[in-house]
């Protein structure tokens, strides 16, 4: 008898089943969940209020490039708890440098998958169901938002990478570049078999079936320069999800990389201050802003504007505080 508990126990503790998470809050726990790309198990964090309260919004929070579900970066949680919103943080294969990572069918699968266990697991409203991520995490929302425009309420995407073979070329040779062609199994900007996976692995190709769902693009003006991604991602990932009457000339978006001086007056949205905003555009339910700062985001005004989202409902783009995110800024990369 004694053994079969001891056996029982190993087992719910392999199972990640309600173990606590170092550097998160209580009642955020381990769990696997089934990924409908490979039948495999994958990790996420997940913490849901009381289900006796009805359906409740779902935060799908995505980790950064060289990151995992583990990444201690808690103020997403913080909120959920706070606002009573489900919290759900998928690994998707780890830090982008193998081949099941970085974009691939798995990835999207583990994602949708997760989301699809938690809305199982708990009650979730049908409406409220949002992504939210910065750097690789960005470059993985702009990814979902395109690869499953249905399912969200609303997509905020923060430095995220738009197009990889671009950016592998942008980095030169470190890092990130040698984790694209890991990722990829060989260099994009000198095979083209690679280049056209890095293709199917970026937004770009992908953001044009985003144009119904709730898109608001971020970045830091400093990024590219004090961080690792061009904040002309951002811009064309705007392009790449808007018609073409309100695109930004590719020759601006060079100019202003170059001479972000050139951005002209700040922009006054209450939910970014003390930060600048720099620039901005909206088209349809799409936009794009630039903002005083790096690779980074900041949580304040990107969980309140996903708070003020309804799927199906025109996009609010000036919403009041609903909320404080707490740690107002989180760095990843």
């Amino acid at each position: 008898m004694l053994w079969g508990w001891f056996v029982m126990g190993f087992l719910a503790t392999l199972m990640g089943q309600e173990t606590p998470v170092a550097g998160y809050p209580p009642g955020v726990v381990d769990l696997l969940y089934p990924s409908p790309g490979d039948q495999s198990e994958q990790h996420t964090l997940f913490w849901a209020p009381d289900s006796k309260k009805g359906p409740a919004p779902l935060l799908v929070a995505l980790h950064t490039w060289s990151s995992d579900y583990r990444q201690a970066e808690r103020g997403y949680a913080d909120w959920c708890q706070a606002q009573g919103w489900v919290f759900l943080h998928p690994d998707f294969r780890g830090p982008n440098k193998t081949p099941p990572a970085m974009g691939s069918e798995l990835m999207v699968a583990d994602v949708l998958g997760a989301v699809a266990w938690a809305r199982e697991k708990t009650p979730v409203d049908a409406d409220r169901i949002y992504v939210v991520g910065v750097s690789g995490g960005g470059h993985a929302a702009m990814l979902l938002a395109g690869r499953a425009p249905e399912l969200w309420a609303g997509v905020s995407a923060w430095c995220g990478i738009f197009d990889i073979a671009r950016w592998h070329a942008q980095r030169g040779g470190d890092k990130y570049s040698k984790d694209i062609e890991k990722a990829l199994g060989g260099n994009p900007g000198t095979d083209p078999e690679k280049a056209a996976e890095a293709a199917r692995r970026s937004p770009l190709t992908w953001l044009a079936k985003a144009a119904g769902v709730p898109l608001d693009l971020c970045h830091g003006v400093q990024d590219g320069r004090t961080g690792s991604v061009p904040f002309s991602h951002s811009l064309n990932a705007f392009n790449a999800a808007v018609p073409v009457g309100d695109r930004l000339a590719p020759g601006w978006i060079e100019g202003v990389y170059a001479r972000p001086e050139q951005l002209g007056d700040p922009v006054q949205d209450a939910l970014y201050s003390p930060r600048a905003v720099r620039f901005r555009k909206v088209s349809g339910n799409t936009r794009v802003t630039l903002f005083e700062g790096g690779h980074e985001i900041l949580l304040q005004p990107a969980l309140n504007w996903l708070a003020a989202q309804r799927r199906g409902q025109p996009v609010v783009w000036d919403p009041p505080a609903v909320g404080k995110a707490t740690g107002a800024t989180e760095s990843g990369k």
